[in-house]
């Protein structure tokens, strides 16, 4: 591990001036490389104090040995020299986009004498004219076949091309009418040319204009009496409205607009992109991402921009149907600053090119329907990841490797603290079993002992009252002894009144109960503090076959007990990915329940000064009512129906209701509308995490 300060240029060396730099590490290969539009601020943001830097920044700076950087003259070539640099070097430390899945284009090769219509894969290749990506090949196929009757270009492969020619017949498609066959010489190359531009033509949008032709020369064929002719200009002009339904009109006919969208999490990021062409979706595709450097939307919006159009040039009606750089490029964050990639765009298209939010209307819509493919994608991501078999397993090995456990944890816990500013304080327990979810197993805790935002108090009780659970049914079977046994003996441990049971198995389902398997591995959300007091609980239990541990969020460093120097596990390590997903789903299940915990509080909040009213009795009036709108609204006689409340209690409640009641509500002056206030919940009150930020 380098320390920066050992090749940080010396003060007044950097320029003050746009340009694009790179990092090296001690075997020279470049790790990563930007653009600054102040190369003299950007660089020295990396060789400040290395604890105020971002972890994963840290580890850059700490891996490299050497910086080097090149000036240009303008953000625009930086931007350039940026993409190149990245595709050249392949820098492990940048952002770098993989497809989610293979998507199949409908590619012509317009780059051979007779241009072929096929369905292709992969890079896109110089003089070939593509459509779509699209979802599936099948769909593809479907198009074509529909269009080849139209447009009867040629299909077949060069080897079935070459074979023709020399036996001198024609393949299938040249019998049935979907081949012009030119390799029999049934029309020329120029002939054949010509039908492959007419199909790029229709293709990349531009249909309404041959319709149109086409319905003419019907017309014309069935005024001549030409009515063969007239009929199979009729069914052309089926077969081309037929392909033209496969792509649902989403904007107005002239729109052509590529659509980004991203989603994201602390790990990884997936983008979406809609292609649209002539107001119709003409292509789909996604990437997914690792967030190996610190990115935020605007980061990954640029990215993609640049993956997406790196190797574009030309417009989209010259390059295919989805091909080249659009009119429009509709993002959910604009790159900081977005002058100088705007300015990229359109001298990649050769003509203004509008990179912009949308604000409003049939695009914020369409946008909409992006940003939840963008959701699903990142989420059928994480399942796929999750649910193989041989990655959970690697995982399981890399932890029991990491913290020196003798065999695989199978069986994970975590704990997580939530509280809002100190009220209401709750724990989660999730468990993780062969690294998935078994949410059958989850648990839920009020902290009893004390209320405030001491977290560390609050994992040490939470730990004790499941362990000692553990314990009690461990006694209940006879397998208890040791340390553990004696403190059952002595009375020392005992369960909480909730949380007791008859037995370790329930006799209705002959599952066992609650806490009946201890766990190989706990994890704790948290550092050195969280750690410590949990390993403090066990110990006062008597238990010491369960390992313990705790992942910092903010740094995703493993800690253990009594280590001064956390375990760093590498960025890529499937380990790491599950207890950051194990974490992830402690926090997200402590978060729901406190929020659920807090929306339940603040409905009883109104009746706590209602004079001899208890929780019980306020707790059946919500339950009866269903919220405190409908009970402040309630008569005497609708009060005195819920069970255990008298008339005088029920006049109470309604006097003290209506001397509570919220100040007349406002009216909108230009519709007339009541806007109405939430009852109770203050603006902008979220629950927190252990750490009291807002989650």
């Amino acid at each position: 591990m380098a320390d920066p300060s050992s090749y940080r240029p010396k003060p007044g060396q950097i320029p003050d001036s746009p340009g694009v730099y790179k990092f090296r590490d001690e075997h020279r290969r470049v790790i990563y490389v930007g653009k600054a539009k102040s190369l003299r601020q950007r660089l020295s943001s990396y060789f400040q104090d290395i604890t105020n830097l971002h972890q994963r920044t840290a580890t850059m700076v700490t891996t490299a040995a050497s910086v080097e950087w090149t000036v240009v003259s303008t953000e625009v070539e930086a931007l350039q020299l940026e993409y190149s640099w990245i595709k050249e070097f392949d820098p492990r430390f940048n952002v770098k986009y993989r497809d989610d899945k293979s998507y199949p284009s409908l590619a012509v090769t317009m780059n051979e004498e007779f241009p072929r219509v096929q369905v292709m894969r992969g890079p896109k290749r110089k003089g070939v004219r593509y459509f779509g990506p699209y979802a599936h090949a099948w769909a593809i196929r479907e198009t074509v076949d529909l269009l080849l009757r139209v447009f009867p270009v040629r299909t077949c492969s060069a080897g079935v091309f070459k074979r023709s020619a020399q036996i001198g017949r024609p393949c299938l498609l040249g019998y049935i009418g979907k081949c012009s066959a030119p390799c029999v010489g049934r029309i020329s190359a120029d002939e054949h040319r010509e039908l492959a531009e007419e199909f790029c033509d229709f293709m990349a949008g531009h249909a309404g204009t041959y319709l149109r032709r086409l319905e003419q020369r019907m017309k014309d064929a069935a005024s001549a009496m030409e009515y063969e002719q007239a009929a199979r200009l009729r069914d052309d002009l089926e077969a081309l409205r037929r392909a033209m339904e496969k792509n649902a009109v989403v904007l107005a006919d002239a729109t052509d607009a590529d659509l980004i969208a991203v989603a994201e999490d602390e790990l990884e990021a997936a983008v979406q992109i809609f292609h649209v062409r002539g107001g119709r979706v003409r292509g789909q595709r996604g990437w997914v991402t690792d967030k190996v450097e610190a990115v935020d939307t605007a980061g990954l919006v640029e990215h993609a921009l640049q993956q997406l159009y790196g190797d574009e040039s030309g417009d989209a009606e010259h390059s295919g149907g989805s091909g080249g750089v659009p009119k429009e490029v509709l993002v959910p964050a604009l790159p900081t600053p977005a002058e100088p990639v705007a300015q990229w765009l359109s001298d990649r298209r050769g003509s203004h090119v509008s990179l912009r939010v949308p604000q409003r209307g049939d695009k914020k819509d369409l946008m909409a329907t992006v940003q939840r493919n963008a959701q699903q994608a990142l989420a059928l991501h994480k399942t796929k990841r999750a649910s193989d078999l041989t990655t959970r397993s690697r995982a399981l090995e890399e932890i029991a490797a990491a913290l020196d456990l003798d065999t695989a944890p199978l069986r994970i816990e975590c704990y997580d603290i939530s509280h809002l500013q100190g009220d209401d304080v709750v724990a989660s327990m999730v468990v993780f079993e062969d690294g998935l979810a078994r949410k059958s197993e989850y648990r839920r805790f009020q902290i009893k002992s004390f209320a405030g935002q001491d977290d560390v108090r609050s994992m040490h009780e939470v730990i004790s009252r499941r362990f000692r659970r553990y314990l009690l049914e461990k006694q209940k079977t006879g397998e208890w002894d040791g340390e553990a046994g004696r403190s059952l003996e002595s009375g020392e441990v005992t369960a909480d009144h909730e949380e007791q049971v008859s037995g370790p198995i329930d006799p209705d389902t002959g599952r066992p109960r609650k806490f009946a398997y201890p766990p190989q591995l706990v994890v704790v959300d948290g550092g050195q503090p969280q750690v410590a007091a949990a390993q403090k609980a066990l110990a006062e239990l008597g238990i010491d076959d369960v390992a313990v541990c705790g992942l910092a969020k903010r740094l995703e460093e493993v800690w253990l007990p009594g280590d001064d120097d956390p375990v760093i596990l590498p960025r890529s390590s499937e380990g790491l990915y599950l207890l950051q997903r194990v974490r992830d789903e402690a926090h997200r299940f402590a978060i729901s329940y406190q929020r659920s915990k807090r929306s339940k509080s603040m409905k009883a909040g109104a009746l706590d000064s209602v004079p001899g009213l208890g929780e019980t009795r306020r707790q059946a009036l919500l339950k009866h009512f269903g919220s405190l709108k409908r009970l402040r609204s309630a008569t005497i006689e609708e009060i005195c129906e819920v069970p255990g409340i008298g008339r005088r209690t029920a006049e109470t409640v309604a006097a003290t209701l209506a001397a509570a009641a919220p100040a007349a509500p406002a009216v909108n002056t230009a519709t007339g509308e009541i806007i109405e206030a939430d009852d109770g919940v203050p603006p902008g009150a979220e629950p927190s995490d252990h750490r009291g930020q807002s989650t």
